[in-house]
């Protein structure tokens, strides 16, 4: 069988910040493909300015490096599992993965999530321990705990053979012995080793063309860019082709342009052969999954699984009294125009019309999914409004089914009953429990998706920060009935418009917790804070100081009220509850009631509860 030695095809997978993207970053570096004196920043691949923010990785990204002549195409894959439909697809397109591992941290929810999806794929593994330097790394105890996750995991007797390389992707050193004394300053063990261990593709380019797509791209100017593998035969700009779509229906097209990729640019080429990754353009509605076939030979590759929406939000029309305020994107036909074009590149995402105007749902594979998405139209200058977030059921076997996440909590001692009560609460159940030393421990708990909606931000509370959450999608089962998670507490509401002050925010604040300080612009039905009740409080957070001498007068400057809690976009979308909306424009997040006039959603609220 004949291979192409000049090329390996690999993706880098990882839990979220065990730093796979910097480790990109020095392989970049250190190898023969950027400009001698070129500067990369750091995360260079995670160009997207919520990637660099958060240090996560939203979207994969390829690039590829000459190293001694083979060229080495290097795809860097999410490792939050709201995005592990992009980790599933990419396993289709490589020979082998680099797995990298924390030293402190050991194997994680998401380690094992995306190493599930390679094994799956019969890739050949490397494991690389990172943050060796770091204080307390363990990396002994690491690679045991990465082979007992390889066993777990039912790899084969040749994926068990992996071999092992120790770095600091962070100061660019690597060795071949777990010694921080043996690191030196090189990459060389580890591209070594992917030469060594990972397969060379087959060379069957005088075979038919059959080339599928992994992943979707989207440019103004050549449309929508179909990324993924040549698997068979070769392909040259002008060749008539057919797209063979996921219905069966066949689309002749002609190749207009194609792009290889080299270090951190995407370069027009002419023709590519089995084994190369290529992007192409030309065929205006290509999909993921669909193969790219000579129109006398139509021979499809099998479709791709995409990982269905788990979680939807509804999508409105900014209708606050502070509408237009701060955003120049406000009508509904610019919001539905920027939910279309996402649809052009992220496959996990669904868009329906809610069936009134100004209103669509919009669901996808988690709330991180669906908040970066918000996040990125804020920052365009689209103004909205958001709906509390709902789990997606599904009929199975003539059952209602809906999703349970597998939720890995690492916590100091003191705080563990208190998580057991609420993750009980939550209907989550104890898989394990175990102390991990250094007066922590680490629990497992089987939980409905449901449950988690809001729970991160009591997580946090509760263990004063210092408590670490993962949990990735496990399954569907059946619902549990007759229980409906939520916040528990009411909300402080303002009852009419206007800017607050210290004063009235002073005779509010022993109600509850507020979220806004003073001098802030109000409306009535605006949230101002939680309240300390199990029910809605109206407050008036406008009011002045009736001043009737100077004195008074210079004592309302001196007076304080406590630090309000600051709450993200996520927070924000966790607080709420079926009568409520998050309001988002670029300056600001609101929360609000979806009934204004306190009158009128007084009225509301004894009907809801009569109805009960």
């Amino acid at each position: 069988m004949k291979r192409r030695e000049d090329i390996r095809n690999i993706a880098i997978i990882a839990h979220v910040d065990h730093g796979k993207t910097t480790l990109v970053n020095e392989l970049l570096k250190q190898s023969d493909t950027l400009p001698e004196h070129m500067e990369i920043s750091d995360r260079a691949l995670d160009s997207n300015a919520i990637e660099k923010e958060r240090g996560i990785t939203i979207l994969s990204k390829n690039t590829a490096v000459d190293y001694k002549g083979t060229k080495i195409n290097i795809l860097d894959t999410p490792g939050h599992a709201d995005f592990g439909g992009e980790v599933e697809r990419i396993m289709k397109m490589v020979d082998g993965v680099l797995l990298v591992v924390d030293a402190y941290e050991g194997t994680m929810p998401q380690t094992r999530f995306v190493l599930k999806k390679a094994l799956e794929q019969h890739l050949t593994p490397i494991v690389v321990i990172n943050k060796i330097d770091r204080s307390g790394a363990r990396p002994a105890e690491v690679v045991d705990e990465v082979l007992n996750l390889f066993i777990d995991l039912g790899a084969d007797e040749d994926q068990l053979d992996f071999p092992v390389v120790f770095a600091s992707a962070v100061n660019g050193t690597s060795s071949y012995d777990e010694d921080p004394a043996t690191q030196e300053h090189t990459m060389d063990p580890i591209f070594d080793t992917i030469i060594k261990t990972i397969p060379a593709p087959i060379d069957n380019s005088d075979e038919p063309l059959q080339f599928q797509v992994a992943m979707l791209d989207y440019n103004d100017y050549v449309g929508r860019i179909g990324i993924g593998r040549v698997f068979r035969g070769k392909i040259k700009i002008g060749d008539q082709v057919s797209v063979l779509k996921l219905d069966g229906s066949k689309q002749n097209f002609r190749v207009t342009k194609m792009f290889g990729f080299f270090g951190l640019k995407r370069v027009e080429i002419q023709e590519a052969k089995a084994g190369d990754l290529i992007g192409l353009s030309g065929m205006e509605d290509i999909f993921v999954g669909e193969t790219v076939a000579p129109i006398d030979h139509p021979e499809a590759l099998p479709i791709l699984r995409i990982d269905p929406p788990t979680l939807r939000m509804t999508f409105l029309q900014n209708d606050s009294p502070f509408a237009g305020r701060e955003g120049d994107k406000v009508t509904a036909r610019k919001i539905e125009d920027r939910l279309e074009e996402q649809l052009q590149t992220d496959v996990s995402l669904r868009v329906e019309d809610a069936g009134v105007a100004g209103a669509w749902i919009v669901s996808g594979r988690g709330e991180l999914h669906l908040s970066i998405l918000v996040e990125e139209m804020r920052r365009e200058g689209f103004e909205l409004q958001l709906s509390r977030p709902e789990v997606i059921y599904k009929e199975i076997d003539g059952k209602t089914c809906e999703p349970f996440e597998s939720v890995q909590i690492d916590t100091p001692d003191e705080y563990v009953g208190a998580i057991i009560d609420s993750m009980a609460q939550r209907k989550g159940e104890m898989k394990n429990m175990e102390s991990t030393g250094n007066g922590q421990t680490r629990l497992v708990f089987l939980t409905p998706s449901r449950g988690l909606i809001g729970y991160s931000s009591e997580f946090m509370s509760q263990t004063g920060g210092y408590g670490i959450m993962n949990h990735t999608f496990e399954q569907y089962l059946p619902v549990i009935k007759n229980w409906e998670p939520g916040r528990r507490s009411g909300a402080l509401v303002s009852i009419n418009q206007g800017s607050s002050t210290t004063y009235s925010l002073q005779s509010v604040e022993d109600r509850g917790q507020l979220f806004i300080g003073a001098g802030v612009d109000v409306y009535e039905g605006m949230i101002v804070g939680e309240s300390s009740r199990d029910q809605d409080i109206a407050v008036n957070v406008t009011k002045g100081k009736n001043l009737t001498n100077t004195r008074a007068s210079g004592k309302d400057h001196a007076a304080a009220i406590k630090t309000p809690r600051k709450m993200s976009l996520e927070q924000s979308i966790e607080f709420l509850n079926e009568t409520e909306y998050c309001e988002v424009t670029p300056q600001s997040i609101r929360l609000r009631k979806k009934i204004l006039n306190t009158n009128e959603r007084r009225k509301a609220d004894k009907k809801r509860k009569a109805g009960k």
